[in-house]
């Protein structure tokens, strides 16, 4: 048979004050027909895992465009453009198919375009018409909108938060596709709309416990997959919020049943799964009084793993106020500052203005006296099984042994080597405070001996999911109301 693989992946905020554009996606290199090749550890592993998987049995594989880029804002329309049309005329150029294979993220949004994965996948339907059979990757926090699903044979989100099963998806993804291509099942999928908006750690019961539930019922008689798409909070399109599907092999009665089970149990555990937040003051309170170190405090309003900055300075101000001794912070972004740095020499002092650059979601500049210990150039850190580039990683203390990591590419971080290359023992810190949601838990909680926390800063991503500013998509689902009901949905099986 022969396969075509692809890769085009960011996630979209709509209230991120960065656009993304070419440069965006050449901070990870843009691939025509190679990535599987030149980049098989990073963040196209996915590509390559799918050659291995194909030829090894024998099918021809196609390779085409790979692109991804750090969240940011909305992509740039041109960018978009350009590179959805480079995918349909690879796609043109290599009929006959049998099989394409795409990793999307579920979230991507141009000017223009609130959807691009269902107007890339609309395309590639209308272009190969029914028979080729579309499997599709997506992050966990992606929008099942009615265009994905109608577009796609085998559609499969991440299961994991922090992501950890990105390549058990591709190969699930694979197998099923192939399987559909040879006639040995029919897939139907089975939707519902879970009227939520939120975040839904992994890591942590009741959630742990409803992942387990998902995997057992793919085990069973004719259920092939089950997914819970999250959803992107930030992401303001219309079909937006979680939503969870189940694939069955020509089972839609079967399929539908098992949707809204599961869909009504996600929401009767949905005051079970939020997390607690704690104020600025109160998590730096607790990490002056602990004698168990260190803490780990994630910074979520901050995180560039959903669009924000990176550079806000809310945190840091709070911990130089209150003079908390032995503090870490990781990832700033500020190329400017790193600039400097780079063109100074290590064990110098200087006096160095830091974050605060953006927007006002940044909060201001801190101006501070700082020694520069350490300079990394091309570093990068593993995370999530791929490579992530920081660019340029500058180590600097200032006093009260508070440690600033900068960096030139933005990136949350994932993996405290990365921070200890640098010279830093992460072990004896008292605070390690990072710009991450939940990504970084994998690497940092078990370097958390005092425990992992999450603070409630100001900045990009406001955790008070009841009140975004939401322009395009429907207000009826929790917590905005209680009165939200999860409910079967049918009509994106109707052609527009």
């Amino acid at each position: 048979m022969r396969v075509f693989i692809s890769q085009l992946l960011t996630e979209s905020n709509s209230f991120a004050p960065i656009p993304s554009g070419s440069s965006a996606f050449e901070e990870f290199g843009i691939h025509r027909g190679d990535a599987s090749a030149q980049a098989p550890e990073g963040v196209f592993a996915t590509l390559a895992l799918w050659r291995r998987l194909a030829e090894n049995a024998g099918h021809e594989v196609i390779e085409g465009l790979a692109a991804q880029a750090q969240p940011g804002g909305r992509t740039l329309r041109s960018v978009y453009e350009g590179f959805r049309d480079e995918i349909l005329d690879a796609i043109r150029g290599s009929l006959p198919l049998d099989i394409i294979l795409l990793n999307l993220h579920g979230a991507m949004s141009a000017v223009g375009c609130d959807n691009c994965e269902g107007d890339l996948l609309e395309r590639i339907r209308v272009l190969v018409g029914p028979d080729v059979v579309i499997g599709v990757e997506l992050d966990l926090h992606c929008h099942a909108t009615a265009s994905v699903l109608r577009c796609s044979d085998i559609l499969i989100a991440y299961k994991e938060y922090p992501h950890n099963d990105i390549a058990d998806r591709a190969r699930e993804i694979f197998q099923l596709s192939i399987a559909t291509a040879e006639k040995r099942i029919k897939p139907v999928i089975s939707v519902v709309d879970c009227k939520m908006v939120g975040l839904w750690h992994t890591t942590r019961e009741p959630m742990s416990g409803f992942v387990e539930t998902i995997r057992a019922h793919e085990t069973a008689g004719r259920v092939l997959s089950v997914s819970l798409g999250h959803g992107f909070p930030w992401g303001d399109v219309a079909e937006g919020g979680a939503r969870l599907w189940v694939i069955t092999d020509d089972a839609q009665e079967l399929g539908d049943e098992l949707a809204l089970e599961l869909g009504q149990r996600f929401f009767d555990i949905r005051k079970e799964t939020a997390q607690p937040l704690m104020a600025i003051d109160d998590a730096l309170q607790r990490a002056m009084e602990t004698t168990v170190l260190p803490i780990v405090a994630a910074d979520g309003a901050d995180n560039p793993g959903g669009g924000a900055p990176s550079d806000s300075t809310f945190v840091l101000e709070r911990i130089l106020a209150k003079d908390i001794d032995n503090a870490l912070i990781a990832f700033l972004y500020d190329p400017e500052a790193v600039k400097v740095l780079v063109d100074t020499d290590v064990g110098a002092k200087l006096e160095l203005r830091i974050g605060g650059k953006t927007s006002a979601a940044s909060g201001s500049p801190v101006d501070i006296e700082v020694e520069l210990k350490a300079i990394l150039h091309g570093h990068s850190q593993s995370g999530l099984g791929l490579n992530w580039p920081l660019g340029t990683a500058v180590w600097v203390r200032a006093a009260n042994r508070l440690d600033l990591i900068l960096t030139s590419l933005r990136s949350q971080p994932f993996d405290p080597a990365s921070i200890e290359k640098l010279g830093i023992d992460l072990a004896s810190k008292r605070l390690i405070v990072v710009k991450s949601i939940q990504h970084f838990h994998a690497g940092f909680a078990p370097v958390a001996k005092g425990g992992v926390i999450y603070i409630a800063a100001p900045g990009a991503l406001t955790p008070d999911f009841a009140n975004i500013p939401y322009k395009k998509r429907s207000l009826d689902y929790w917590p905005r109301t209680e009165f939200a009901v999860p409910c079967l949905v049918t009509d994106w099986k109707n052609e527009p």
